[in-house]
């Protein structure tokens, strides 16, 4: 698997967000930027972004994900 695919998983899961996927093999750094985490704790946002993964992660094809999630303000603040 590659950060393309993994990418693309996300975008099916989550349409209304934009991702930002780096890594290989099955290791992977994971920014969601997306309104829908607007207003909810830590863990739900990443449990959010993990659903989307669940299959590959069951499988073994992704073994380890960084998730870091933000609004489309924060991700304004941090200047990106």
């Amino acid at each position: 698997m590659d950060a393309a695919t993994v990418r693309s998983l996300l975008e099916n899961h989550l349409a209304q967000c934009e991702f930002h996927v780096q890594g290989e093999g099955s290791h992977y750094d994971i920014v969601a930027i997306g309104e829908v985490f607007e207003g909810l704790r830590p863990v739900k946002k990443q449990q959010l972004v993990y659903a989307a993964l669940s299959d590959c992660i069951a499988d073994g094809s992704v073994h380890a994900v960084n998730i870091r999630t933000f609004t489309p303000a924060e991700w304004q603040l941090r200047g990106q």
